[in-house]
C-alpha cells in the first residue's frame, strides 16, 4: 500500500513542477479578458519593407499563443517574398477557418494577438530563392492540411516544424515551447527540425530529442524540458528557454538579424 502511495506523490509533484512554468507566465501575463478583436496585430518592424529589398527573403517568426494558450506555447510561421516581389507571403496553420492552413499576401511580422513576435529565422538572397521554392512544394504535400488539434498536434507548430524538416536551406531550431512541433507525420523516428539530430516521439504525447542545435529535450504531455549545452541554456516548459546565447538563429545569417526579445520573455 505504501509504495503506491509514494508513486503518486511522486507522480503529483513532478507534476506539480511540470506546471510550474506556465503557472508563472499566467501570474505574470496581463491579456487577461482582453478580446482578440482589440488586441494588437500592428507589425514589430523586423522585417524590411519589399520595396527597399530587392532580394529574396526567408523568414520564421514565433510568438506567444492567444490568451491561455500563451502561457504554455508559442505559435509559429513562416514569411516569404520572392526576388522583386512587391508583398510578403504568409505561411501557417490555424484552427479557425475553412481550412487549417494559410498562404496570404500579408506582413510579416505582426503581433500575435498581443504578443509580440521574435525572429527565429532570416534567410537572403540565392538561398532564400531556392528555399522558397521547397517551401511551396512542402506545403502542397502537407499530410495535415486538413486537421487541426491544439494539443498535442497537429496545430501551427507541427505545420513550422513539418516544413523545415523538408527544406534543407532551413536551419531551424524551434523552441520548446512550440508545442506541436514533436508531432510526427509518419512513426515515431524522424529528424528534428535543425536536421541536427534524431528524436522519437509518440504522437507529441511524450517523447525525447537529442541535437546538436536543439541540445536534449523530454517531452512530457507535450510539455519540453531540457539542457542546450551549445546555448548554455536550460529549457522549462511555459518559461521556454534562458542562457546566454541564442539558439535558435541559423548560424550563417543571424549576425544580420535584429536583435529582439526572446520568445520566452514575450508575454
Amino acid at each position: 500500500m505504501i509504495k503506491p502511495l509514494i508513486w503518486l506523490i511522486r507522480t503529483t509533484v513532478f507534476l506539480l513542477v511540470l506546471l510550474a512554468g506556465p503557472a508563472l507566465i499566467a501570474a505574470c501575463s496581463s491579456q487577461s479578458g482582453q478580446s482578440w478583436r482589440d488586441a494588437d496585430r500592428s507589425s514589430a518592424g523586423i522585417a524590411p519593407l519589399p520595396d527597399q529589398a530587392e532580394e529574396a527573403i526567408v523568414q520564421v517568426y514565433g510568438a506567444r499563443a492567444y490568451n491561455w494558450r500563451g502561457n504554455f506555447a508559442v505559435h509559429t510561421w513562416i514569411a516569404t517574398k520572392g526576388r522583386g516581389a512587391s508583398t510578403y507571403e504568409v505561411h501557417d496553420v490555424t484552427g479557425w477557418g475553412y481550412k487549417p492552413v494559410r498562404s496570404r499576401p500579408g506582413e510579416p511580422d505582426t503581433a500575435w494577438y498581443g504578443n509580440p513576435p521574435m525572429l527565429l529565422a532570416d534567410l537572403r538572397g540565392e538561398r532564400a530563392e531556392a528555399a522558397i521554392i521547397n517551401i511551396r512544394a512542402a506545403i502542397d504535400v502537407y499530410p495535415f492540411a486538413n486537421e487541426y488539434k491544439a494539443w498535442p498536434g497537429p496545430n501551427s507548430n507541427t505545420f513550422v516544424a513539418w516544413v523545415i524538416r523538408q527544406v534543407p536551406e532551413l536551419d531551424v531550431a524551434l523552441p520548446n515551447i512550440a508545442i506541436g512541433k514533436d508531432y510526427l507525420a509518419d512513426g515515431v523516428l524522424a529528424k528534428t527540425p535543425s536536421g541536427s539530430g534524431y528524436q522519437f516521439s509518440l504522437n507529441g504525447y511524450f517523447g525525447l530529442m537529442a541535437s546538436i542545435r536543439e541540445g536534449v529535450e523530454l517531452n512530457i504531455l507535450g510539455l519540453n524540458l531540457g539542457i542546450d549545452p551549445l546555448a548554455l541554456a536550460v529549457k522549462l516548459p511555459g518559461i521556454g528557454h534562458i542562457g546566454l546565447r541564442d539558439p535558435w538563429m541559423d548560424r550563417s545569417t543571424w549576425h544580420k538579424a535584429p536583435v529582439m526579445e526572446q520568445v520566452s520573455e514575450a508575454n
